[in-house]
């Protein structure tokens, strides 16, 4: 890529201003939320016996996650240790915090990945205020939150950044007059985010009693990384000059260039290996726990450099089966800083529900058995919690603890999954030595979700023996056709493929869902201006739009969150047992029927 293509499309993006939020320890704060007093102690989350996460304090003490819980204690005996085997308090706790950042943003483009991570999309707040701002006393400023109420914000000095900055910023000798040259508006806008930014942070840590760390810049990617620059409970800006010129260097390529390849977000380390073997002239081990630390790193400045490096060879080093189109050109472009996708608006619904559990040793039938009837509880527990609406009474609620909820006739779903997909990893056998290599790889079959499942009438356990029952053993005998001598370390169930309920508002918002009842209540309100009344007849004619069809009641949700995956997302992917070619769940049935045309 030439430097004047990388400019032009860096200088296309520098009208968008993101900012990340990363919740600092998220798992351990959501137990330091329910008790505050677990703040100041050392606290540890486990699943088995392995620690999953711990608190700063705990860090301090020498823990560190996926260490032993055996191990943890002997390094710092007074740990305190919690279960964090049940996610749903991390999901629910994930999804207020959202609500809340999501209630600052004018746009609603505030996208969340994982439970501890969103993106905001802040270009539209941070241009109003650049508009009505006193350049004649910038040190005075006021940010304001709301359009029709000019009262609502902060004060704060515009003529500096808050929080940390990713090199210096370069000399503005006329920021404190007021006057902001065209070339550097960047900085002006950049520095409205980063107060912007440390405002939201302090709301986040005095309402909600959780801190985070933000990173600001002008792309998801860049916003995610500098983020990292300095943490916890810390801000980063990545501050201009974005694009190089004979007095300066651009920050974005200084910034990027000292990544290792495997630390951008979309590079995956089967791309990343191929990558780091190319540059190094040597073959290298496509485990990730057998990656020398020391001599297999590969800096984006080395891959960028390396002689004959360009995205035509990018696509011929990483193209296969199963990879996106044009992946050259795309890993190329994140080499370089640029990363195109936007913002997402909200989901309604989570794209897919994934229940799981490990095991030290699963390899009998009637265990098999006992596991997948719990993990479709929990499945189908979750799938009500998470797609039921709230319904048209208080007392449609479910005011049971989790493992008794009650079934509502009220309430309606939001979004009914098609898919339903069982996946296991089968634990390795034994080397020769007596020792064991690591189970990394999972396997899995697909297919249609029954209809049974969105009976609320019947119990939660009916459903799931009868889940278990016509399709999860089914599923599993085709996983494993053998009836002994498999091991398996873990089972996953998930639902997707969501097929959403059409919205009652009429902003475009989905997965809120839509009464037919209340619909058809309403339509004589609705209707009555675009009736034509024969008086004659006394005959009521209506459009052929005035009802709704079939195929508009529901649609299916396009994915739209961020995947920089150099594989497809396991959650969202499948592999065909005849080519071995991965592609989306949905295609697979289609490729199948290929296969059995060509037969």
């Amino acid at each position: 890529m030439s430097s004047a293509a990388r400019e032009k499309l860096l200088k296309r993006k520098d009208d968008r201003i993101i900012v990340h939020f990363d919740y600092d320890c998220f798992y351990a704060s959501v137990f330091e939320a329910e008790n505050p007093k677990l703040k100041s102690l050392p606290l540890a989350v486990k699943q088995k016996q392995i620690i999953v996460t711990c608190n700063y304090e705990a860090r301090r003490r020498g823990l560190h996650k996926l260490q032993l819980i055996t191990e943890a204690k002997k390094i710092c005996p007074e740990v305190i240790i919690v279960l964090g085997e049940d996610i749903s308090r991390f999901r629910d706790a994930s999804k207020e915090l959202y609500s809340f950042l999501r209630s600052f943003s004018w746009n609603g483009n505030v996208e969340r990945l994982g439970f501890d991570e969103v993106w905001m999309d802040t270009t539209d707040m941070v241009d109003y205020n650049v508009s009505i701002l006193n350049r004649n006393d910038l040190v005075n400023s006021f940010f304001c939150l709301a359009k029709d109420d000019p009262t609502v914000g902060f004060a704060f000095d515009a003529t500096a950044f808050a929080g940390h900055t990713y090199a210096k910023e370069q000399p503005d000798a006329n920021a404190h007059s007021g006057v902001v040259p065209e070339e550097d508006s960047l900085y002006l806008r950049l520095r409205l985010a980063s107060h912007l930014a440390r405002y939201l942070r302090v709301q986040l840590e005095e309402q909600k009693g959780y801190t985070s760390t933000v990173g600001i810049s002008t792309s998801k990617l860049l916003s995610k990384l500098v983020g990292n620059v300095n943490k916890p409970k810390a801000q980063t800006t990545l501050a201009p000059p974005y694009t190089a010129s004979e007095a300066r260097e651009s920050n974005v390529t200084s910034f990027i260039d000292a990544h290792e390849v495997g630390k951008i977000p979309g590079i995956g380390f089967k791309l990343a290996t191929k990558i780091r073997s190319h540059v190094l002239q040597k073959l290298i081990d496509e485990q990730p726990f057998v990656l020398d630390r020391d001599k297999d790193i590969v800096t984006c400045g080395q891959v960028r450099n390396f002689p004959g490096m360009s995205a035509d060879l990018l696509e011929k080093l990483l193209s296969g089966p199963g990879s996106p189109h044009g992946i050259g050109a795309k890993i190329w472009h994140l080499l370089h800083g640029i990363d195109d996708s936007q913002v997402g608006q909200a989901r309604g619904v989570p794209r897919q529900i994934s229940i799981e559990d490990s095991y030290v040793r699963l390899d009998t039938y009637d265990e098999v058995l006992k596991e997948l009837g719990l993990l479709s509880r929990s499945l189908l527990r979750r799938m009500r919690i998470d797609l039921l609406d709230d319904g048209d009474s208080e007392s449609s609620t479910f005011d049971a603890p989790h493992d008794n909820l009650q079934s509502v006739t009220s309430r309606r779903w939001l979004a009914h999954p098609r898919t339903l997909r069982l996946s296991t990893r089968p634990r390795l056998a034994s080397n020769q030595d007596g020792s064991r290599s690591r189970a990394i790889g999972r396997i899995s079959r697909s297919g249609p979700l029954a209809n049974f499942v969105f009976n609320l009438s019947d119990s939660i356990d009916a459903i799931a023996d009868k889940l278990v029952s016509e399709t999860l053993v089914p599923m599993f005998r085709r996983l494993h056709p053998e009836k002994s001598g498999w091991n398996l370390s873990l089972v996953n169930l998930a639902v997707m493929n969501m097929a959403e309920a059409a919205s009652d508002k009429g902003n475009g918002a989905r997965g809120v869902g839509r009464n037919i009842s209340n619909m058809f209540r309403r339509q004589e309100d609705v209707l009555k201006e675009w009736k034509n009344h024969d008086t004659e007849a006394n005959e009521i004619r209506h459009g052929s739009e005035d009802f709704l069809r079939p195929s508009q009641a529901s649609v299916v949700a396009l994915d739209q969150d961020w995947d920089y995956g150099d594989d497809m997302a396991e959650d969202d992917a499948a592999a065909c047992e005849i080519c071995g070619s991965r592609m989306p769940i949905f295609a697979l049935s289609a490729h199948e029927r290929f296969h059995s045309a060509g037969e």
